[in-house]
């Protein structure tokens, strides 16, 4: 097939949208498919409020919707709910062009916790972007009951995977983290507010403390929390030693729709904390971590599993099984049945 996929979120910005995008593109691609991403790195882009790692692309509809009629696709996906897809489906509906949608991040919440604006205000403009679609693509049952909930019933399953290359039972923790006074407890993702992670740094259980990651609070939280470590971003096989050498890997986000890392984590034979919420409650059972209310409970309780259960477990997540996801999932131009499944 032909697949042109339109993004707001790509390189070079680190986020679990990017990865996944990223990695169902190269399974794609090696099993023979022509990929098309149309993303703000393209155009001219101005930082995003309160966000500047994020770029937003400044361009028309037009400009969009060619270069989509120049690559002529079989199927096409947005990706994101931002200005370059915004584009894209307007152009799709003028044209009566067919199109997928996915809910990658509940961005309500996030705008929410950002903004202070009520997340129902947000989630107005939510279904009037996805409603159009021929199927919205969700990680987990959780979000696809919330999208229920919100009126938009055309969810299909997409699923996340790890790159089992990098990240497996096999790698060799990082010698100074292992060094570290224990456990290890660390955090890998942004260092935003949206992410919570002021309440892992809060607990108080004894240890280390460890943030990988880079982000807009990553200041004022290491200003705040001296006796933590701060990392900034690791990649590749840097991050898979940094996931071995920590006892416990502890995802305080409230607001996340699955939480690559969690499965990255597990698949280095590293248990899981979190909070019973959306993500963890769909990805996380009690062999492999544990979730409570109660963080520091949940620490404590995630300690006391066995890392090669977890490491097993992480290893069933594939990138080849995403991408079989969302090539099902794809509405070929010229259907016009909704997919719903």
């Amino acid at each position: 097939m032909r697949i042109a996929i339109v993004t707001d979120a790509w390189e070079p910005q680190v986020n679990g949208v990017v990865r996944t995008l990223q990695s169902v593109r190269g399974v794609l691609e090696a099993q023979g498919h022509a990929v098309l991403v149309i993303s703000p790195d393209r155009f001219l882009s101005l930082p995003c409020p309160t966000y500047p790692e994020i770029r937003l692309a400044m361009t028309r509809t037009a400009t969009v919707g060619a270069l989509i009629a120049d690559f002529a696709p079989d199927a096409i996906h947005l990706a994101t709910e931002g200005p370059l897809c915004l584009a894209a489906r307007r152009w799709c509906l003028r044209n009566g062009t067919p199109f997928t949608t996915a809910y990658h991040t509940q961005f309500p919440d996030y705008v929410s916790a950002r903004s202070g604006v009520p997340a129902e205000w947000i989630w107005r403009y939510i279904r009037w972007f996805h409603a159009p679609a021929q199927a919205i693509l969700a990680s987990t049952p959780s979000i696809r009951q919330t999208l229920v909930d919100h009126g938009l019933e055309q969810v299909r399953h997409w699923g996340r995977g790890v790159d089992l290359g990098c990240f497996h039972a096999g790698v060799v923790p990082d010698p100074a983290l292992a060094a570290l006074p224990g456990p290890v407890q660390l955090y890998v993702g942004r260092v935003a507010v949206e992410k919570n992670i002021e309440a892992f740094l809060a607990t108080r259980r004894p240890g280390t403390r460890v943030v990988v990651g880079d982000g807009p609070a990553r200041a004022e939280l290491e200003a705040r929390y001296p006796e933590a470590l701060f990392l900034g971003p690791r990649f590749g096989s840097a991050l898979a030693a940094t996931y071995a050498a920590a006892d416990v890997f502890v995802f305080p986000s409230r607001t996340d729709t699955f939480g690559l890392v969690m499965i990255e984590a597990l698949a280095c034979g590293t248990p899981v904390a979190a909070y019973p919420v959306t993500g963890p409650v769909d990805v996380i059972g009690p062999q492999v971590g544990a979730l409570d209310d109660d963080l520091e409970a949940a620490i404590a309780a995630a300690l006391r599993c066995d890392r090669a259960t977890c490491a097993a477990y992480g290893a069933g997540f594939t990138w080849e099984a995403s991408a079989a996801q969302f090539l099902a999932a794809l509405v070929p131009i010229g259907t016009d049945t909704r997919a719903v499944a």
